[in-house]
């Protein structure tokens, strides 16, 4: 029998989506209806197999390899696996630059 897991979205994740839809909201309400189910119902199913997806590339350049992310042309989405628990972190525009946005967002947390 497969290992079930409980997909978790964290708050940051959470916000990141949220503007996203809004954005979109703006100028196509039922495209952002469209592309807010498409991604939580794909999120949804990392309830089983989320080692499925790849490591993110540009943390696995320095040796980090416990996120894994989901593209979902143009967003890619972060998350961890930790025991039974998929917890999405990040939900960003794969059109920017990765590593821009994590060291900002590090550097809100830690300062």
């Amino acid at each position: 029998m497969k290992k079930i897991y409980k997909v978790v979205w964290a708050k940051t994740a959470e916000n990141d989506l949220l503007k996203i839809i809004e954005y979109i909201a703006q100028s196509n309400p039922g495209n952002a209806l469209r592309i807010l189910k498409k991604i939580k119902k794909q999120v949804a199913d990392l309830y089983y197999s989320p080692e499925r997806c790849r490591i993110v590339p540009e943390l696995y350049d320095h040796g980090i390899t416990q996120y894994r992310e989901m593209v979902i042309a143009p967003w890619r989405i972060m998350y961890r696996v930790v025991d039974s628990k998929v917890f999405v972190l990040l939900v960003l525009d794969s059109r920017q630059n990765m590593e821009d946005i994590l060291l900002k967002r590090l550097m809100q947390n830690i300062i």
